[in-house]
């Protein structure tokens, strides 16, 4: 059964301050060793600070938040992009990560080598990969294009088929981060549909997103953010409109 628990959660990221604009003193202070770094060269920044909470089978989890609240820190940590600074992250499933689409993909190889180099990375072993490719090009409307290297696509054709690829197959644990974002508008209508299925046929759904409508429409609970806290966690009409009412007051 697939689950999700995260236990005191901590992602901290440090800051340089290097107020030098000469490239010969930034490649030199490369060099140079921590212990001899000023402390007041570097500050740290907590993207998460202490997150715990569990997500369970037929969960459809929302997170909301300003931007900077560490929303899209904590779906990479979920999905081991990020290590943890503290903390645990234990997931049972497979995780299928929708964050930044496409970020597998060579420009010099082509659409059909990148079905493959990016099918490994998210997982899939060649043959199902095999089994997936004629679907995934259909879908992304590239059967013309796919043998073409991929640093000739439009930006609409490099969407389609990362699109297409990273949604061809049903994980158990589906990850979305701000997924309707972008994309060509004749697109949309289909991927939003087969984006429903893909929800319907997951064990668990996390989405992040800015759309208040969208959350409310897919996602049975919702936790809120703020500067890198979990501050409610809850059912989603009841944080969705405090979250809206604070923004609107704030």
């Amino acid at each position: 059964m697939s689950s999700i628990q995260i236990e005191n959660l901590s992602v901290k990221f440090r800051l340089y301050h290097d107020n030098s604009p000469s490239l010969k003193d930034y490649f030199a202070s490369i060099f140079k060793s921590l212990r001899k770094q000023s402390q007041g060269s570097y500050s740290d920044f907590w993207a998460v600070n202490d997150a715990s909470f569990e997500v369970k089978a037929g969960d459809r989890l929302g997170i909301i938040g300003h931007n900077g609240a560490g929303k899209s820190t904590l779906l990479k940590a979920l999905c081991r992009i990020y290590e943890p600074s503290s903390g645990q992250v234990s997931v049972e499933g497979r995780i299928a990560p929708l964050l930044e689409i496409g970020a597998g993909f060579h420009p010099e190889f082509t659409g059909r080598e990148n079905i493959y180099l990016n099918g490994a990375i998210l997982g899939y072993s060649k043959q199902e990969i095999r089994g997936i490719e004629f679907e995934v090009i259909a879908f992304a409307e590239l059967e013309e294009f796919i043998d073409t290297p991929v640093k000739y696509y439009s930006t609409g054709m490099y969407m389609r088929l990362a699109f297409s690829l990273a949604t061809a197959m049903h994980p158990d644990i589906l990850i979305l981060d701000e997924i309707f974002a972008g994309g060509d508008a004749s697109f949309m209508k289909k991927a939003k549909a087969r984006m429903h299925d893909l929800i319907d046929k997951s064990n668990i759904m996390i989405m992040v997103s800015h759309d208040s409508e969208l959350i409310r429409s897919l996602c049975n609970r919702i936790i809120w953010m703020d500067h890198g806290k979990v501050v409610a966690d809850g059912p989603v009409n009841e944080i969705m409109d405090r979250y809206l009412a604070e923004r609107e007051n704030g």
